[in-house]
């Protein structure tokens, strides 16, 4: 398991995660920071200078969850990580690969008011590192205050998703109790965010396109992935592609399709590291009546919105393969015929 301290910069995380690991049997403390620091290594100057923020890596996200993966399998117990993540597609996308990995999150947020806040960060209170030179605790303080806007701008998915601790008033040891106390009773702050575990080998996935009345497309938002998508997924061992498709629809937007949809594009996917690619079907949901655009129902868990987009709005929502593959079907719709794609692009 991991218990995921969030919170400002400079809410007391790290001091409160120390203490918590006397207090949580068989427990580690693990800081992605250090994955941001090595990166900074790693990674060539000109990869570096494309980010404010070694979180808008793609491969710290990754590597976080990898790390942590690898850890729990070589000490298990539980996992200590004090992290501030203000970005909700960041949150999904590292607490979806732990999930797919089935490691549980408890998901705790220090809450301090702004006011307490600003006074801590020109004190350095909490400061992770009281040796540090004037210069870098210079630049520590001015990146905390930076991001107290965007701590501000989260604050309605944190509170809404993890277990709020207020630690304005409270020493580490004490914030560290409360969140002790959560994870012992198992009440609090379970993330449920869920994905299927990562494939293997190829695989096949059927997608489903629905259309209201002006014949926009249906896009949905996963909670796990970045990117919007249209409903479907993974088709499971021995199952019918369509019928895949189908039963994602029931399960993701609580639509059930009275006929089976008609196939309007294959898509042969290219493996590419670490991804095993497959085949990508895309059939016709058809148009939805009214009364059952009005009846979506989404899994919180899974999914966090929906809406109906034009062609051109896809375009700046789905990332570019699925795009080219959303392209591609409208216009086998347009035709009625099913097109044979390799890599988004048609064949034969």
């Amino acid at each position: 398991m991991i218990v995921w301290v969030n919170g400002a910069f400079g809410a007391g995380k790290t001091s409160t995660a120390r203490q918590l690991i006397d207090m949580i049997p068989h427990s580690t403390l693990y800081d992605p920071e250090l994955i941001g620091s090595g990166l900074r290594e790693l990674l060539p100057q000109k990869r570096l200078a494309e980010v404010s923020d070694y979180q808008d890596l793609p491969i710290w996200r990754r590597l976080v969850v990898d790390t942590a993966a690898a850890l729990l399998a070589d000490v298990g117990g539980v996992l200590v990580v004090p992290m501030t993540l203000l970005r909700q597609e960041y949150r999904d996308e590292i607490f979806g690969g732990l999930a797919s990995r089935r490691i549980p999150v408890r998901h705790v947020l220090l809450s301090v008011d702004e006011t307490i806040l600003r006074r801590r960060i020109a004190g350095r209170t909490g400061a992770e590192s009281d040796d540090e030179d004037p210069a870098s605790a210079e630049r520590a303080r001015q990146w905390a205050y930076a991001h107290i806007e965007p701590y501000g701008a989260a604050l309605g998915w944190l509170r809404t998703d993890a277990l709020v601790v207020d630690a304005g008033e409270l020493t580490p040891a004490q914030c560290a109790a409360v969140v002790a106390d959560a994870v012992h009773a198992g009440t609090e702050g379970l993330c449920e965010i869920v994905q299927t575990p990562e494939p293997t080998a190829e695989t096949v996935a059927a997608g489903v396109l629905l259309f209201d009345e002006g014949d926009r497309v249906l896009l949905v938002d996963p909670t796990y992935k970045p990117g919007w998508e249209f409903p479907g997924g993974v088709v499971e061992r021995g199952e019918a592609p369509a019928r895949a498709g189908m039963r994602e629809v029931t399960e993701e937007i609580g639509i059930e399709l009275a006929e089976v949809p008609r196939l309007l594009v294959v898509d042969w996917e290219p493996p590419a590291p670490p991804g095993f690619g497959g085949l990508r079907l895309i059939f016709d949901g058809g148009r939805l009546p009214v009364d059952d655009a009005e009846r979506l129902l989404l899994p919180g868990s899974e999914l966090r919105g929906w809406r109906f987009v034009t062609e051109a709005e896809a375009a700046s929502l789905l990332p570019p393969a699925r795009y080219e593959r959303l392209r591609w079907a409208l216009r086998a719709r347009e035709r009625g015929t099913v097109l044979n794609l390799e890599a988004g692009v048609p064949v034969g």
